[in-house]
């Protein structure tokens, strides 16, 4: 099942797609919140009425998450086109819930920022709370669908201003694009291509078979610390080809972001100054 969300940013529609036609869940669901996907969602339309969704906005796939954890240098030539060993242990930052925005919002530079940068990612929606799984193999039963995500980055904020953390440098508004679709895991099939560009021109080429730790390992082990709610989002890292590598420029107002990820979508924002 594919899940998107139409309308005006805060009033947007639940919508499912399936057979190529899209349904409108208004009367199943207010939203495609956690309490929505923890009920299992939904496993067929029929009977769902019909909905054309042209021209309209599409926001993000799911209502504001509770939390958003994100994996860094997760992908192993990404680790070392920043320096880094590939670390031991899955490396945890979060980034601010009200930086998720949909994929064709304009993304915000901040104010003083000189080094804004993007980072395809291949996200994880949660759908049953997850707390001190046994194993990665439970880890499957936790997993509502996947998402396209852009973790946005200011490099300064977050390496040179951290204080030691990254998130100062993840959570300006409009940081995470995400979507357009929720989908479930029967209709994809790993590995997944994910791809950047910027004005066009080709950035990030990869697969989810370069990640360090697999999903289903790193919704084992974020369970160890921490609940894991329906509706939660995990970035689980990008790979090699951002601008941190030094071989591409950082991002200026009236660029255009594009990333992909097989069976995900595809997303385009246009860099803004902040006012």
């Amino acid at each position: 099942m594919k899940y998107l969300r139409v309308g005006p940013a805060g009033a947007e529609r639940p919508v499912a797609h399936a057979d190529g036609r899209y349904h409108d869940l208004s009367g199943v669901t207010a939203d495609i919140t956690g309490a929505f996907l923890a009920a299992g969602g939904i496993t067929e339309v029929a009977g769902l009425p019909e909905v054309d969704v042209t021209g309209e906005r599409i926001g993000s796939p799911i209502a504001r998450p509770g939390a958003v954890l994100c994996i860094g240098q997760n992908y192993a030539a990404h680790a070392a086109e920043s320096g880094a060993a590939p670390p031991e242990t899955p490396i945890l930052f979060y980034k601010a819930a009200n930086t998720v925005v949909g994929p064709y919002d304009d993304v915000l530079i901040p104010r003083r920022s000189r080094k804004t940068d993007w980072e395809v990612e291949l996200g994880v929606v949660i759908g049953r709370t997850a707390r001190y799984l046994d194993s990665p193999a439970d880890a499957a039963a936790h997993i509502a669908g996947y998402v396209l995500s852009d973790d946005v980055s200011e490099r300064d904020f977050q390496l040179a201003e951290s204080g030691g953390q990254w998130s100062k440098g993840k959570s300006c508004e409009t940081f995470n694009p995400l979507g357009p679709w929720l989908v479930t895991a029967d209709e994809l099939s790993f590995p997944l291509g994910l791809r950047s560009w910027v004005n066009g021109e080709p950035r990030q080429d990869s697969t989810s078979a370069d990640m360090i730790f697999d999903v289903e390992y790193l919704v084992w082990h974020l369970s160890q610390y921490t609940v894991l709610e329906p509706g939660d989002l995990i970035n689980t890292g990008t790979p090699q080809g951002v601008a941190l590598s030094g071989r591409f420029p950082y991002l200026r107002a009236g660029d255009v972001v594009e990333v992909e990820i097989d069976g995900l979508g595809r997303q385009r924002s246009v860099l803004r100054e902040s006012a």
